[in-house]
């Protein structure tokens, strides 16, 4: 790896000013991780000048608060799946810069570092270290997660990639990837369900739990489309809040539904345990076209 100046840290622009590190490829390709939360805020394809991540013009940079938009990361709890805050605490928590790089092949990368804490343990008794690995280079995003078990006894978790995709009108968008796949929808409160659509619409409040991780999800508008890879998750988490929803999250602004979808690479059907002096290693792969 070739080391650039990427490491130097910087106050965000897609993030409220929040301080975190711009990567930039050879190429153009840029992102913006803070270290609040260890949360991707903006993500430039190639040849592009505006973010494919979706970010609130209301979100909320504070130190205990969870950013509206982006890539949160939900560890070590998914959605309010148990006794913690909603999504866990790694979304709120200050994250490490380990490094900051260009690859030989031009691409950008850094790794960020969250490890247990005195507050942590607090809340979830378990020694942890997660550690986020971005790459962007041409018109690619790849999002790798590592969690490793240093402590004496294996841990239990849930989690998410709670990737927000931004779009133009959700009344424009098609979903696909998902047709056969069970899952639980948690707007209807009913379990296995089968997808019989070949294009999913988001003409509805949508909050599902897929138990799949397809080969691609394919985000199609207008002109556009993004493909969503993961390997490693064993689900596929789709929301949009819809209107009413919407209005009840403060930090979301006035019909922002209609300007985002949820495709979140997830652990949420059931938990996954790190054994003893383990590591468990999933990966979200974002490909615009």
């Amino acid at each position: 790896m070739a080391s650039a100046n990427a490491a130097a840290l910087v106050p965000l622009p897609a993030g409220g000013g929040t301080p975190g590190v711009i990567l930039e490829s050879a190429d153009g390709a840029r992102a913006e991780v803070a270290l609040h939360g260890g949360q991707v805020v903006s993500w430039m394809p190639a040849g592009e000048r505006e973010s494919r991540l979706f970010m609130s013009s209301r979100a909320t940079f504070a130190s205990d608060k969870a950013i509206r938009g982006g890539i949160p990361v939900s560890f070590p709890q998914f959605a309010d799946q148990g006794p913690l805050p909603g999504h866990g605490f790694a979304r709120v928590s200050p994250w490490t810069l380990a490094r900051a790089e260009r690859t030989d092949a031009g691409a950008a990368f850094a790794l960020l570092r969250l490890a247990d804490s005195a507050e942590s343990l607090q809340l979830w008794p378990y020694p942890f270290v997660v550690e986020l690995g971005v790459t962007v280079s041409g018109r690619e995003l790849q999002v790798a997660v590592t969690i490793a078990n240093p402590g004496a006894t294996a841990f239990p978790f849930t989690g998410a990639l709670h990737t927000y995709l931004r779009v133009a009108d959700t009344a424009e968008v098609t979903l696909t990837g998902l047709q056969s796949a069970r899952y639980r929808d948690k707007v209807l409160g009913q379990d296995k369900l089968v997808e019989s659509a070949t294009e999913l619409r988001i003409d509805r409040p949508l909050d599902r739990v897929y138990y799949a991780v397809p080969e691609a999800i394919v985000v199609r508008e207008p002109g556009r489309s993004i493909s969503v890879h993961a390997s490693g998750f064993c689900d596929t988490v789709i929301w949009n809040p819809g209107e009413e929803g919407n209005a009840k999250l403060a930090d979301l602004e006035h019909e922002g539904w209609r300007r985002m979808v949820c495709v979140e690479a997830a652990v949420a059907r059931a938990p996954t345990t790190v054994p003893l002096h383990g590591r468990w290693q999933g990966m979200q792969k974002l490909v615009a076209a």
